[in-house]
């Protein structure tokens, strides 16, 4: 049946659409002023949202961001602070046994399908807010609905809005520019930093770069990241074994898309008194974008 409805919605739909063809007509949104969701119904059942609105300026200070590159088996993280929240993404669940997460994002659809016990293992968690797309939401209510326990909040790709049409590459600043929020590179009119994800977060090939918009709306002052080595992508990431390996496509994005990005970030967060601080020591995105300071150095002289 689900393929009816797909073939049903691409041929009564522009092409630009193409990208809700998985969701119609199972997920209802109602949309606030405000341009977030504030309401879901998924296959006739009500999904609660934790409202983007509320969670503005909600919380304050550091907050330890955790990507996956091979440094972070060199982390002694018994150093942090419990005081500090922690934000995962994709497999830093690893780290479950040694850090506690309160929140988490995943907009990976490939990593819902590939690693169905670690999003089992998060769902399933209370005290977990997990930032994710309408996507991921569907794939977590049918295949761990019976799981959820976690707190969802519903983040959307500006250039992929539900139920809106595509915006591609080269419309971006058209569609965007007039809206204060959005803080576009002054080169590049495809990279783009909002700082009101209500109205949609932008992709850098790196779900590095939607965690920092996320976490500056959030009202964090100081983002320590972990694991942000940007080099060697055909070696595992920490949790990984060769053997088991997922493919990263960041190879190819690096000094095109995700440096130019990065460097962006940086100079918006700067100028909102946000500071970045790499634990990565072998990182391959310079000082000059993230200060880099050794884990245990920043925790010594704390």
């Amino acid at each position: 049946m689900g393929s009816l409805f797909k073939q049903i919605y691409r041929y009564t739909r522009p092409r630009a659409y193409r990208h809700n063809e998985n969701l119609w007509p199972f997920t209802r949104i109602t949309r606030a002023p405000s341009g977030e969701i504030s309401a879901l119904r998924y296959k006739g059942k009500t999904v609660p949202l934790v409202s983007l609105s509320a969670l503005k300026n909600s919380m304050q200070g550091e907050v330890l961001l955790t990507a996956t590159g091979p440094s972070t088996r060199n982390i002694d993280f018994s150093l942090l602070s419990k005081t500090i929240p922690v934000m995962g993404v994709n497999g830093a669940w690893h780290l479950a046994d040694r850090l506690h997460f309160s929140l988490y994002t995943i907009v990976d659809m490939e990593f819902f399908d590939k690693k169905p016990d670690i999003i089992r293992a998060i769902v399933s968690q209370p005290d977990i807010l997990l930032f994710t797309t309408m996507h991921g939401i569907a794939k977590i209510v049918d295949r761990y609905g019976d799981a959820l326990r976690c707190r969802l909040a519903l983040i959307e790709d500006g250039c992929y809005k539900i139920y809106q049409p595509k915006v591609a590459s080269e419309a971006i600043k058209r569609t965007y520019q007039q809206n204060p929020a959005m803080c576009f590179h002054p080169q590049r009119p495809d990279i783009c930093f909002s700082t009101d994800i209500r109205q949609g977060i932008f992709d850098a090939g790196t779900v590095v770069y939607w965690a920092l918009q996320i976490l500056a709306w959030l009202g964090f002052n100081t983002i320590l990241v972990s694991g942000l080595d940007m080099t060697n992508f055909n070696q595992p990431r920490f949790y990984e074994t060769q053997q088991e390996k997922l493919p990263s496509y960041l190879a190819t994005k690096v000094d095109t898309l995700v440096m130019p990005s990065f460097a962006h970030a940086a100079q918006v967060l700067q100028q909102r008194q946000i500071r970045v601080i790499n634990f990565s020591p072998e990182s391959a995105v310079p000082d000059t974008i993230f200060e880099k300071v050794a884990f245990n150095e920043y925790f010594k002289s704390e």
